[in-house]
């Protein structure tokens, strides 16, 4: 998969720095998946929500953050919508960030 915005992810774990090893963990297994349909997504990460708009929410850090990513499954494109904590995500709307 071809992962849009991993700036992102830096600039977030400068200024978490307990997220860095999940945030690369979670980027090199992405990088390297071969994501087809949501449920290729499920079938690795039991604990990722599945949204509307080609979304999918994955837990950071035991739940503790909130990774929000669009897909092109055709494209093998993930775009990364949001990352921050899960009173930050509690704000936003997933569907349409």
């Amino acid at each position: 998969m071809q992962i849009i915005a991993k700036k992102t992810l830096k600039d977030f774990w400068q200024t978490h720095k307990e997220t860095e090893e999940p945030l690369k963990a979670w980027y090199y297994e992405a990088k390297h998946s071969n994501w087809n349909s949501p449920q290729d997504i499920k079938d690795k990460y039991r604990s990722a929500s599945i949204i509307k708009n080609k979304r999918v929410v994955f837990n950071i850090k035991g739940n503790k953050y909130r990774l929000v990513v669009q897909i092109n499954y055709e494209k093998h494109i993930v775009s990364i919508r949001f990352i921050g904590t899960h009173k930050q995500y509690d704000k936003i709307n997933a569907e349409e960030i």
